[in-house]
C-alpha cells in the first residue's frame, strides 16, 4: 500500500504555478473563424489550494508568450501565426472576491435613523487592489497585471510586423 505524506501532498496542492492545457478559443474568443492547430496549448498557470476558505489562488505576476499556431480557415487558406498567450510567473492566496463584497456589506449596514437603504444592484465596489477592467471594448485583447492595474496589448510587436501591420498600444490593434 502506498501512502503519500502530508507534507508532499500539502506541497503539491497548495496554490503555484503549475502547467495548464488552455484553449485557444478561451484565450482568442472572437477567432471563431479559424479552427487553430494545435487547438489547445501549455501556459503556466495558477491553480491550487490557499490555507483559508476565504482565500484564492490568482496570478500576481503574468508576462506575454508568444507561439506559433497553425490557423486554418476552412476552405480558404492556412498559415502560421504568431499568438500572444498570458503566462503566470508568481501566484498568491488572496481574498476571495465575494468575501470582500460581504465584508463591503456588512460595514454599509448601520445607516441609522430617518436615512434610506438605497436598493440598487451593485452599489458595494470592490476593495481598493481590485483592478478596473482594461476596456469594456475589446477587452480581450488586452492583459493586465494585478499589482499594478496597467493594460498591455496581448499582441507583440513582431506579430504586428509579421503581418505587415504596426501595433497600436492604445487600441491594441
Amino acid at each position: 500500500l502506498l501512502v503519500i505524506r502530508f507534507l508532499d501532498v500539502y506541497k503539491r496542492s497548495y496554490c503555484r504555478t503549475i502547467e495548464t492545457l488552455v484553449d485557444i478559443f478561451q484565450e482568442y474568443p472572437d477567432e471563431v473563424e479559424y479552427i487553430f492547430k494545435p487547438s489547445c496549448v501549455p501556459l503556466m498557470r495558477c491553480a491550487g489550494c490557499c490555507s483559508d476558505e476565504g482565500l484564492e489562488c490568482v496570478p500576481v505576476d503574468v508576462y506575454n508568450v508568444t507561439m506559433e499556431i497553425m490557423r486554418i480557415k476552412p476552405h480558404q487558406s492556412q498559415h502560421i501565426a504568431h499568438m500572444s498567450f498570458l503566462q503566470h510567473s508568481e501566484c498568491d492566496c488572496r481574498p476571495k472576491k465575494d468575501v470582500k463584497n460581504k465584508q463591503e456589506k456588512k460595514s454599509k449596514r448601520g445607516k441609522g435613523k430617518g436615512q434610506k437603504r438605497k436598493r440598487k444592484k451593485g452599489r458595494y465596489k470592490p476593495l481598493s487592489f481590485h483592478c478596473e477592467p482594461c476596456s469594456e471594448r475589446r477587452k480581450h485583447l488586452f492583459v493586465q497585471d494585478p499589482q499594478t492595474c496597467k493594460c498591455s496589448c496581448k499582441f507583440t510587436d513582431s506579430r504586428c510586423k509579421s503581418r505587415q501591420l504596426e501595433l497600436n498600444e492604445r487600441t491594441c490593434r
